[in-house]
C-alpha cells in the first residue's frame, strides 16, 4: 500500500490522452522499493498503457564532478536493466532535468516525478508541474516516515523530531507491493543514452575531472545489498557500541546509495528489523542513525530555505562564535594545505585522505575533520563556506541534506550550548586527546594508509570478532 500522505498532485491538469504513464526517476534511481514507481505501475495499468522511465544527464549538476557521475552512471547502469526485466524502459536523455521531463510530459497521459528535498530539486518539479500538459504527481520514496508527516515545522534536534517519528513508524514500515505491469514500454522508440558502457558515457560528459573516481566504492543496488548483507551478518552485532571507534570500520557504508537513490531507506530499516540474534540494542542504534538522524536532515533542509549558508545556524550558535570570532588560532591552514592533508594532526590528516582517496570517511571522524576546520580557519563564517565546498567535492554523498546538516551541526545545529573555550564559544569542541582515550586511533591511520595503497572496492568486512578480542578498547 502507498499511502496517501507520499503522494502530492503538483498540478491540477486533467489525466491526459497520451501514449504512456511516465515514471521520472532524478532522485529515486532504483528499480525496487520505489514508491513513486510502484504508483507509476499502478496508474499506467489503470489506464491499459504502457510505463516508461526517463532520467535526465545533465553536465553540469550542481558541484558535481567525475567522482559523483562515475557512481551515478554505474548505478543508473544496473537500474535500466532490471527496469526492463519489469517491461519498463527507461529512457536516459542528455539536457537540463525539467527540460527533458517536460519533453517526455508532452507524450503522456501521466508524469509520475519521486521527491528531492533541495532547492533546485523542489524547483525542476514546480517547473515539470507548469510546463506538462499532463497531470504531475510527485510521490515521496526515500524517507520512511513523509516529511510532514513527521513534522509541520523545522525541529530543533534529534530528541525533538525522535518521538514523531516513532509514534509514525509502526504505519510506514511497510514495503510497498511489486505491481506487474499490464503493457510493457521496451518496443517504444523513445531515443536513450546507451548505459551499456559507462566508461564511454562519462568520457562525453563535460564535468569536471579535477576529482577522480572512487575505486573504493562502486554504485549500484546489487553492490549496495552485498554490503548490506556483510554488514548485518559480520558487524551489526558490534555496532551499538563500537560504531563510533574509527580504527574498528563498524560502518554499513550505505550513505552513497542512499545519497543517489540506489536503496531504499525503508529497504535497509526492514532488513534491519528482521535481522536475528545481534541484540535490540544494535539494531536500535542503528536505526536511530538511519530514521532519527536521516530524516532530521531532511527536515531541516525542507524547513529551512538557508540551509547551505551559514545564517542557518541556530542564534545562540552565531552569537557565541561571533564573540570568539577574533581569538587567536594556534593552527591556520590554507585550503591547499587542507587538500594535501598537510597539517600538523595526523589523525585529522589520516580523516582527509580518506576522504579524498575513497570519497568517504569514518562517521566519527567526520565530526572531528569538521571542528578542526572551524578551529583552524580564520573566522566561522569562512570556515563553513570551506566546510562545504570540500565536504561536496570529495564525498560521494557530498550535496545530500545530510551533508548540508552534518556540516551546519559542527556549528550547534541540532546541538546545545557546551563549556566556553577559546574560539568556539559554547560551540561543542572536539580534541586530538580524545581520540586516544577512547580509540586505538593509530590503528585507524595505519588502516587510511593501507586503503589508499590499495586500488580497490573495500572489502566486505572480514573483521571484527577476532580484532576486537585481541584489541579491547580503552577506557574512556
Amino acid at each position: 500500500m502507498i499511502y496517501p500522505e507520499r503522494i502530492q498532485p503538483l498540478n491540477k491538469k486533467p489525466f491526459g490522452r497520451g501514449d504512456f504513464v511516465v515514471y521520472w526517476m532524478q532522485a529515486s534511481q532504483r528499480a525496487e522499493c520505489n514508491h513513486a514507481l510502484e504508483y507509476a505501475v499502478g496508474r499506467a495499468n489503470d489506464a491499459n498503457q504502457p510505463l516508461v522511465a526517463v532520467f535526465a544527464l545533465m553536465d553540469d549538476y550542481p558541484e558535481a564532478n567525475e567522482r559523483h557521475y562515475a557512481f551515478m552512471l554505474e548505478g543508473l547502469a544496473e537500474t535500466k536493466a532490471r527496469l526492463e526485466r519489469r517491461g519498463v524502459q527507461l529512457a536516459v536523455r542528455r539536457g537540463h532535468p525539467p527540460e527533458v521531463a517536460a519533453e517526455m510530459a508532452g507524450r503522456a497521459s501521466l508524469l509520475v516525478a519521486d521527491r528531492g528535498y533541495l532547492r533546485h530539486q523542489r524547483r525542476w518539479r514546480r517547473d515539470v508541474a507548469a510546463a506538462a500538459p499532463c497531470r504531475v504527481v510527485q510521490v515521496e520514496t526515500d524517507v520512511v516516515v513523509p516529511v510532514e508527516a513527521a513534522s509541520g515545522k523545522q525541529e530543533y534536534a534529534a530528541r525533538t523530531i525522535r518521538p514523531k517519528l516513532h509514534r509514525e513508524w509502526k504505519k510506514y514500515l511497510v514495503a510497498p507491493k511489486r505491481g506487474k505491469l499490464k503493457r510493457d514500454s521496451l518496443a517504444l522508440k523513445l531515443g536513450s543514452i546507451d548505459l551499456g558502457d559507462v566508461e564511454k558515457v562519462l568520457a562525453s560528459l563535460n564535468v569536471d575531472r579535477s576529482v577522480g573516481r572512487s575505486s573504493h566504492y562502486l554504485g549500484g543496488a546489487s553492490r549496495a545489498r552485498k554490503l548490506l548483507r556483510s554488514f548485518i551478518s559480520e558487524k551489526l552485532r558490534y555496532y551499538g557500541e563500537t560504531r563510533n571507534d574509527p580504527s574498528l570500520d563498524i560502518q554499513s557504508h550505505m550513505s552513497p546509495y542512499l545519497h543517489f537513490g540506489q536503496i531504499s531507506p525503508l529497504e535497509i530499516a526492514l532488513e534491519i528489523r528482521r535481522a536475528r540474534g545481534h541484540g535490540r540494542q544494535n539494531k536500535d542504534a542503528y536505526l536511530e542513525e538511519l530514521l532519527v538522524r536521516r530524516e532530521l536532515a531532511m527536515n531541516f533542509v525542507y524547513y529551512s530555505k538557508r540551509y547551505d549558508s551559514y545564517s542557518c545556524l541556530p542564534s545562540w550558535a552565531r552569537t557565541t562564535l561571533k564573540i570568539h570570532r577574533r581569538d587567536k588560532r594556534p593552527h591556520r591552514y590554507s585550503r591547499l594545505q587542507l587538500e594535501a592533508c598537510q597539517t600538523h594532526d595526523p589523525y585529522w590528516n589520516a580523516a582527509m585522505r580518506e576522504m579524498v582517496a575513497t570519497g568517504k570517511m569514518h562517521n566519527y571522524m567526520r565530526m572531528y575533520w569538521g571542528k578542526k576546520i572551524i578551529e583552524w580557519t580564520a573566522s566561522p563564517q569562512a570556515a563553513f563556506r570551506l566546510m562545504l565546498e570540500l565536504n561536496n567535492r570529495y564525498f560521494i554523498d557530498g550535496r545530500d541534506p545530510a551533508s548540508y546538516t552534518n556540516v551546519a551541526w559542527c556549528f550547534g545545529l541540532h546541538d546545545r550550548p557546551w563549556a566556553r573555550r577559546p574560539i568556539f564559544g559554547t560551540v561543542r569542541y572536539m580534541a586530538a586527546a580524545g581520540l586516544e582515550s577512547k580509540f586505538h586511533i593509530d590503528d585507524y591511520v595505519r588502516k587510511v594508509e593501507a586503503l589508499c595503497r590499495a586500488h580497490c572496492p573495500p572489502p566486505l568486512v572480514k573483521t571484527r570478532r577476532i580484532k576486537l578480542e585481541k584489541h579491547p578498547r580503552p577506557s574512556a
